[in-house]
C-alpha cells in the first residue's frame, strides 16, 4: 500500500519525526543553514532549499507534486506559514489559503480586519511619520511600536509616555525598522489561546497565562490561565470570531490577547501552534499534542482528540545579565526541585548573553507540573531561581539591527517582498 505523501517546510527533527511516526512519506524542505542530519532517517527526501525563496520552492513543489501528488503541505514554523498557504493555493490542496496565512502574518492587515469587524477595536496607525507618531502617543498616553510582521517580540518597543516618543523614533531608525505600525498600549493580563480547526470548525483547546515582568519578552507561561467563567467566555468568543474572520480552515492557531478593562483585545494571531514549549504544556494538562494532530489532517478530517484537564503546567525562562558567561550552576539542583519535569540550560561558559531584545535572547527554561495553576507557576519560578548564570560585562553596547538579528537565524519577515538588489561593488 502506498504511504500518504506530505510536504513539510522547515521544522526541527523532533517535529518531523512526528510526521514519520504516523507512517507518512515525508518530503522535507529545509534551509541549508538549519539542516540537522538526524532528520534524514525520518524522511523519504530531504531537499536543502530555502523555503522562503518563493519562486524556487514553488517550482520544486509543482514538479514533485506532478511526479506523485502530496496529500498536504505542512509547516509548524512561523517563517514558512505564508509560503505554505501559497503552495496550498498553487497545488490546489486542502488547508489554509494564502489570504488566511497572510492575514495572520501581517499585523497591519489583521488589525484592519479586526477593527472592520468590530472585534475588540484598537487604535492604530501603519507607517506614521515622526509627527504623526508624536500626536498618536499624545492622544492615547502610551503606545506600542512594532514591525508589521514577525514574532518572538522582535522589534517591539513600548512608548510609555509622550516624553519617550522622540527616543523611540530614533531607536526605530537605528534599528532599521522600516515597515512598522503603532497601536494604543493595552493594559491587562496577557494570555494566549491555543485552538485547533477542522473544516472551518474551531475548538479552544487551552488558554495560556503569560508573564513578561513588565517588558515585551515573555518570561513564563502557565496552562490553564487563571480566568473566571465570564472572562473565559469572552476570550473564547473573541478568538472564535477572529478565526472565522480570517477564514482559518484547518490546524492549530495561537492567538495572543490582553484582557483589558474593556474586554479581550487581540495582540496578534498565528496559523501554527504556540512556541515557547506551549505545545508541551498543553499536552501535559489537556492530553492533546497539537503538532501530531496537525499532521493527522493528511488522513483524518477531524483528528483532534477530546481535550481533558489534569492539573496545570508552567514554564519559566532563564535570563541573565548581558555579557560573557563565566559560570553556570544549579541545573541539577533545579532538575530535582518539586514538580520539575524538564530543565534546559542553553548557555555555557564563553557564550554571549544579549539584552532581552526578543525570545531568542533567553538562556533556557524550566518546566513544572502541579495540581493547580498557582502552584505550577510558583514551582517553575522557584526552580528557575536555582539556576545561576554569571556573566561579566562584554564591553560594547549591543547595536544590532533588525536585519542583522534576522540574518543570524537566516530568515526574512516577508518572503513575498521584492528582493533588494545587492549593492554594486567597484572593480
Amino acid at each position: 500500500m502506498t504511504s500518504t505523501r506530505v510536504l513539510v517546510l522547515g521544522g526541527k527533527a523532533g517535529i518531523i519525526r512526528k510526521a514519520a511516526a504516523l507512517g507518512y512519506e515525508v518530503v522535507h524542505v529545509q534551509k541549508p543553514s538549519a539542516f540537522d542530519a538526524s532528520v534524514v532517517e525520518h524522511c523519504a527526501q530531504v531537499l536543502l532549499v530555502d523555503y522562503q525563496d518563493v519562486p524556487t520552492v514553488t517550482a520544486l513543489a509543482r514538479a514533485l507534486h506532478e511526479q506523485r501528488p502530496f496529500a498536504r503541505v505542512f509547516t509548524q514554523t512561523e517563517a514558512a506559514q505564508t509560503v505554505a498557504g501559497h503552495l496550498n493555493d498553487v497545488l490546489g490542496l486542502p488547508g489554509n489559503s494564502a489570504r488566511t496565512t497572510r492575514l495572520l502574518h501581517d499585523k497591519s492587515a489583521l488589525r484592519a480586519l479586526l477593527n472592520e469587524h468590530g472585534i475588540g477595536p484598537v487604535a492604530t496607525l501603519t507607517g506614521p511619520t515622526h509627527e504623526e507618531l508624536r500626536d498618536f502617543v499624545k492622544t492615547h498616553g502610551a503606545a506600542v511600536l512594532k514591525p508589521t510582521m514577525g514574532s518572538g517580540s522582535l522589534g517591539v518597543r513600548v512608548i510609555a509616555s509622550p516624553d519617550e516618543t522622540d527616543e523611540a523614533w530614533s531607536w526605530r531608525e537605528q534599528f532599521g525598522l522600516d515597515a512598522f505600525l503603532v497601536e494604543q498600549r493595552l493594559v491587562g493580563d496577557e494570555l494566549s489561546v491555543e485552538t485547533f480547526s477542522s473544516g472551518g470548525r474551531h475548538t479552544v483547546v487551552a488558554v495560556t497565562g503569560k508573564e513578561t515582568g513588565g517588558g515585551t519578552v515573555e518570561l513564563g507561561h502557565v496552562v490553564p490561565a487563571p480566568l473566571d467563567d465570564h472572562d473565559r467566555d469572552a476570550v473564547h468568543a473573541t478568538v472564535l470570531r477572529l478565526l472565522d474572520a480570517v477564514g482559518l480552515v484547518d490546524g492549530p492557531a495561537h492567538t495572543e490577547l490582553i484582557l483589558t478593562a474593556e474586554g479581550p483585545r487581540v495582540v496578534e494571531s498565528h496559523s501554527r501552534r504556540g512556541g515557547d514549549r506551549i505545545n508541551e504544556l498543553v499536552r501535559l494538562v489537556h492530553g492533546v499534542d497539537l503538532e501530531e494532530a496537525t499532521y493527522r489532517l493528511a488522513e483524518d478530517p477531524d483528528p483532534l482528540p477530546a481535550p481533558t484537564t489534569d492539573g496545570a503546567a508552567a514554564i519559566r525562562f532563564l535570563v541573565a545579565e548581558p555579557g560573557t558567561v563565566t559560570t553556570v550552576t544549579g541545573a541539577a539542583d533545579a532538575a530535582s526541585a518539586p514538580g520539575v519535569v524538564d530543565v534546559d540550560v542553553q548557555v555555557e561558559a564563553g557564550d554571549t548573553v544579549h539584552p532581552l531584545r526578543w525570545s531568542e535572547d533567553r538562556c533556557g527554561y524550566v518546566v513544572t507540573r502541579a495540581e493547580d495553576t498557582p502552584t505550577a507557576a510558583r514551582l517553575a519560578a522557584e526552580a528557575a531561581a536555582r539556576v545561576t548564570i554569571t556573566t561579566e560585562p562584554a564591553g560594547a553596547r549591543d547595536t544590532s539591527t533588525l536585519g542583522e538579528l534576522l540574518g543570524a537565524v537566516d530568515e526574512v519577515l516577508d518572503p513575498f517582498a521584492p528582493a533588494t538588489p545587492a549593492p554594486a561593488t567597484g572593480s
